[in-house]
C-alpha cells in the first residue's frame, strides 16, 4: 500500500502538471498523512538538510565554470585544434564533434551546456559541407551526454550525495566509461558515412596543428589539472569545481580576453538560476527519501527482488531496464533523486559495487537525455541549430543505440568499468 500511495501522489501530481520538485514533495506530504505523522517542521528541516550539504557547492561552480567555458572562448579553441587533427578524414566534422565532446566533458560536466556549444559551432559548418543535418544533429546530441560520464560531473556530484557514494571515485570510474562511449560513437559514425562522397576539408599542416594546439593548451590544461588534483587528493570535488571556474574565469578575462567583465552577470544569473533548480530537487527529494527510509518500503522492496539479488547480474539488467523507462519521461536529476534512495539497499543487498552502480545509473540517466519525447539535450540541439524536433530524434537513434548496447556490455562484463576504476583511484 505504502508504495502505491508514493508513487500514485507522485505520478498523479506530475500528471496535473505540477513541477517536479513539488510533486516529490506531494509524495513526501502523501506519505506522512498515510503514516498518520504529518509535521509541518519534519517537512521544512528535512528540505533544508536536503540542501545543506557541502559536497553540493559543486554543482553552482561547475555550471558557472561551464557558462563560462562557452562564452570565453574555450570551446571554439577546442573545436578548432580538433579541426586541424581530424577534420581532414571522410565524415571528419563529426570526428571533431567526437573529440570535442569528450574533451569539453572535462571542462562543463554539463550535457545541456556542451550541446549548446557544439551545435552552435558544428552544426552550420557539417550543414555546409553537406552533411545529413539530421544525423549531424543526431551525432552531437550524442556526444553530449558524455559530460555527466566524464568529470567533473554535475550527476555524479548529485548521485554521490543522495547515495552517500564517494564523489572523488565515481569521478575517476567515469573516466574510462566516458572514453569507451565516445569511441562506440566514432564506430557507429564511421559505419554510417563510410560510402558518403563529401569532400573533407584540406589536411592541416604540422604548423597549423601546433599552432591550434598551443591556442587550446590553456583550455586543455583544466581537465589535468581536476583529474590531478582529485587523484592525488590535492583537493576535494567541491574545491575542484572552484578550482575550474575561477582557472577559466581568468583564462578567458585575462589570457583570451574575449570575456568582457559587462557579462558576468549575465553568465553568473544563468549559472545561478539553473544550480537553483537543481538544489531544490535535492532538497525536495529528501523529504521523499526520509519518507521512504521511515516507511521501511526500502526492505519491503530488497524482500520483494530476493530473487534477482542472487543473481546480480539479472538484477542490473532489470535496474538498468527500469531507468531506461524512467528516462524517457523524466529528466536526468529527479531520475536520478526519485530512484537512487529506493535502488541503493537493493545493490548493497546484491553486493554489488556501489561506485560501479553509479556508473552504469549515470550512463542510463545520460542517455535518458536523448530518449524522446522528453529529451532535454535533443531539445536544446533543436533550438540551438534551427532544426525540427523529429529531425533530430530520427538522426539520434543510431547513436542512441550504441550506447545502450555499451552500457548493456558493462553489466555483462562489470570488470570493464572496475578495474579501471580501482587502478584509478587507488
Amino acid at each position: 500500500m505504502t508504495i502505491v500511495i508514493f508513487l500514485g501522489s507522485l505520478l498523479g501530481a506530475m500528471a496535473l502538471g505540477v513541477p517536479i520538485a513539488f510533486s516529490l514533495l506531494a509524495a513526501g506530504v502523501a506519505l506522512m498523512w498515510h503514516m498518520d505523522m504529518f509535521d509541518a517542521q519534519i517537512l521544512a528541516q528535512n528540505v533544508i538538510e536536503g540542501a545543506n550539504s557541502f559536497p553540493l557547492l559543486a554543482v553552482p561552480f561547475f555550471m558557472l565554470a561551464g557558462e563560462i567555458m562557452n562564452a570565453g572562448g574555450l570551446s571554439r579553441r577546442i573545436v578548432h585544434f580538433a579541426m586541424t587533427l581530424v577534420g581532414h578524414v571522410r565524415g571528419g566534422l563529426g570526428y571533431v564533434g567526437i573529440m570535442a565532446a569528450v574533451i569539453m566533458a572535462a571542462l562543463s560536466g554539463s550535457a545541456v551546456a556542451d550541446a549548446a556549444a557544439l551545435a552552435a559551432l558544428l552544426l552550420p559548418m557539417m550543414h555546409r559541407a553537406g552533411y545529413d543535418k539530421a544525423r549531424s544533429a543526431g551525432l552531437l546530441a550524442s556526444a553530449s551526454i558524455i559530460a555527466p560520464i566524464i568529470p567533473p560531473s554535475i550527476g555524479f556530484v548529485v548521485f554521490g550525495v543522495a547515495a552517500n557514494v564517494s564523489i572523488s571515485k565515481l569521478f575517476m570510474a567515469g573516466i574510462a566509461p566516458g572514453l569507451m562511449l565516445g569511441a562506440a560513437l566514432w564506430l557507429t559514425w564511421w559505419w554510417l558515412v563510410r560510402k558518403e562522397k563529401i569532400q573533407p576539408a584540406p589536411r592541416a599542416s604540422r604548423a597549423e596543428v601546433l599552432v591550434a594546439f598551443k591556442d587550446a593548451t590553456l583550455a586543455l590544461v583544466l581537465p589535468v589539472i581536476v583529474v590531478v588534483g582529485l587523484k592525488f587528493g590535492v583537493f576535494t570535488p567541491t574545491e575542484a569545481a572552484v578550482v575550474a571556474a575561477v582557472y577559466a574565469l581568468f583564462i578567458s578575462t585575462v589570457v583570451y580576453r574575449e570575456l568582457k567583465l559587462s557579462q558576468l552577470f549575465g553568465l553568473f544569473q544563468a549559472a545561478a538560476q539553473t544550480s537553483a533548480v537543481i538544489m531544490f530537487l535535492v532538497a525536495a527529494a529528501m523529504v521523499s527519501a526520509w519518507m521512504l527510509t521511515v516507511t521501511n518500503l526500502t526492505t519491503e522492496l530488497v524482500t520483494l527482488l530476493q530473487p534477482l539479488i542472487e543473481r546480480p547480474i539479472l538484477l542490473m539488467f532489470v535496474i538498468m531496464i527500469v531507468t531506461m523507462l524512467v528516462g524517457t519521461a523524466m529528466d536526468m536529476t529527479p531520475t536520478i533523486l526519485i530512484l537512487t534512495p529506493v535502488l541503493m539497499p537493493v545493490v548493497k543487498a546484491a553486493g554489488i559495487d556501489p561506485v560501479y552502480f553509479g556508473v552504469l545509473f549515470m550512463i542510463n540517466n545520460a542517455i535518458g537525455l536523448i530518449t524522446p519525447p522528453v529529451g532535454t539535450v535533443l531539445s536544446t540541439v533543436a533550438g540551438v541549430g534551427k532544426i525540427s524536433m523529429d529531425e533530430v530524434t530520427r538522426g539520434v537513434w543510431p547513436f542512441m543505440l550504441a550506447q545502450f548496447a555499451l552500457m548493456f556490455l558493462f553489466v555483462l562484463f562489470p570488470a570493464l568499468v572496475t578495474v579501471p576504476a580501482r587502478w584509478l583511484y587507488g
